[in-house]
């Protein structure tokens, strides 16, 4: 078997293509979405690789995936945002991980965030499953891109940054995934860090952050929707109902999975 393609999907809002590719530390093919005011198109030659550039004036993180997707060509694909600083050698790390995983259909890596930040952190290579896809950004998720084609997966354009909802894309991805029979792993590998800035979606637990977390668990959990917004609720209540408390959240949260439903 030859060497592992390695290709790297970015999504990026309004940058400079020269600029960014340094400063990431791309070292290998990749795909550049740059949602900025104009189309265009170019290719950056990088040590180990060539960058595709690609120009849109349409907004939406969704929307840049699935463009990413549709113009790459390596066997294994890793999604990444325009904020994530790679490790030198992440390319033998990714490839490593899969030549020892020879079933996998993706493989979820570790990326240092800060320590605000609620996500997960890998501690062991395991099988993700419905018991805990959740919390997984997208810049951690690597796959295999012949098995997302076969299983027709793609990014929702409701959720994520410059969408109607403000996030969750990730895992409604994640469960699109392993609805298609995909093999998950969590992979122990650290391959980047996260740079501290300003998120483009959360600015604070008020009504719309609850009403856009309802329709999402909505399309995660289906009927399960209502006991585990309140379960996600009483679990969080410290930290994301200072200003509006539990009772009125679940009722703001239970509106947003009516919304979704229709009703």
């Amino acid at each position: 078997m030859g060497k592992i393609k390695l290709e790297v999907l970015i999504s990026a809002v309004d940058k400079n293509a020269a600029e960014l590719i340094p400063q990431m530390h791309i070292a290998t093919d990749a795909v550049l979405v740059n949602q900025c005011g104009r189309y265009g198109y170019e290719t950056i030659a990088v040590q180990g690789g060539r960058v595709k550039c690609f120009s849109m004036p349409e907004r939406g993180v969704g929307l840049s995936r699935n463009t990413a997707l549709l113009h790459a060509s390596g066997d294994v694909t890793l999604f990444s945002d325009e904020d994530i600083i790679l490790t030198s050698d992440y390319g033998e790390k990714i490839r490593r991980a899969y030549e020892s995983l020879p079933d996998a259909d993706l493989i979820l890596f570790n990326v240092e965030v800060g320590a605000s930040r609620r996500t997960y952190w890998n501690r062991e290579i395991r099988r993700i499953t419905y018991r805990n896809y959740g919390r997984y950004p997208a810049y951690s998720i690597s796959a295999r891109l012949d098995a997302l084609r076969r299983a027709n997966v793609h990014y929702s354009l409701l959720f994520g940054g410059g969408a109607k909802y403000s996030n969750g894309e990730d895992s409604l991805f994640l469960r699109d995934c392993l609805k298609a029979g995909l093999r998950i792993y969590a992979h122990t590998a650290c391959i980047g860090r996260e740079q501290e800035r300003e998120s483009t979606w959360f600015s604070g637990y008020h009504e719309k952050f609850f009403r856009d977390r309802g329709v999402l668990y909505h399309y995660l959990y289906g009927k399960l929707a209502l006991p585990l917004s309140l379960r996600f609720l009483l679990a969080h209540r410290k930290t994301m109902c200072r200003e509006i408390p539990v009772g009125k959240a679940f009722r703001i949260m239970r509106a947003g999975v009516r919304e979704a439903r229709g009703r």
